[in-house]
């Protein structure tokens, strides 16, 4: 029979007591990481919102840089139908002549044909103004397919530069200035023989199939007028 002595300490009941409170020790010591670990990415997530002001704030600040050098995004400003206030105006032109140096004036073709004048002739503002929209749109609208950059190069570009050149290629400051051997450049244009759309609409309405009304004398004398040396034309 084996007896236990009372002296001796019970290594087995001790041992267990120490391994549970090991182990006691150790989850505690997971859950301290664990919940370090949330705490840090929760400080992450509170943060976002912050962030996300300061790229709202940024955005902004973008937005506003950008729109004295862009026209809307929908539809193209026209400068022969632009209302009459001269700010609008200002900005439309300032927005455009930043593009023609950073863009335009560098194809060697587009810089040749432009004259001193160019601001003085409403119809190269307008030809300038839709260009320019069409190269925003092929170059900052990500929905825009890439041929776009294709036809602004292709077609686009090098048809306004003919046009801008045929209609005022030579022309110069000079030319703006007022002399008595011939009529200023620029001013409002009149519609030839308008007064005659009453009797024309009539005829087209009524009468289509026959030939159109027949010009008369002061409609013949003002269309010889219109084309007189040294009158506008």
């Amino acid at each position: 029979m084996t007896t236990t002595n009372p002296s001796e300490p019970d290594t087995a009941g001790s041992g267990g007591a120490n391994g549970s409170a090991y182990a006691s020790a150790a989850s505690v010591a997971g859950l301290a990481r664990e919940i370090d670990a949330l705490r840090r990415d929760l400080a992450k997530l509170l943060a976002i919102p912050a962030r996300l002001d300061e790229l709202a704030e940024l955005l902004a600040q973008l937005a506003e840089a950008t729109a004295d050098t862009c026209p809307p995004a929908s539809g193209v400003l026209s400068w022969l139908d632009l209302d009459t206030d001269t700010a609008a105006a200002q900005q439309l032109l300032d927005g455009l002549i930043d593009w023609m140096a950073r863009v335009y004036l560098r194809y060697p073709d587009a810089a040749h044909a432009l004259p001193d004048c160019w601001a003085w002739h409403p119809d190269v503002v307008e030809e300038l103004l839709w260009l320019w929209h069409t190269w925003l749109a092929a170059y900052h609208d990500p929905h825009t397919p890439s041929t776009a950059a294709a036809d602004w190069h292709d077609r686009y570009r090098p048809n306004v530069v003919r046009r801008i050149n045929a209609a005022a290629g030579r022309c110069s400051l000079d030319n703006h200035h007022p002399r008595p051997d011939r009529p200023p450049l620029g001013g409002p244009v009149g519609v030839p023989l308008a007064a005659a759309a009453q009797s024309i609409a009539a005829w087209w309405a009524t009468n289509r199939a026959s030939p159109g009304p027949i010009p008369t004398p002061e409609q013949l004398a003002d269309a010889a007028a219109r084309w007189r040396p040294g009158s506008r034309r």
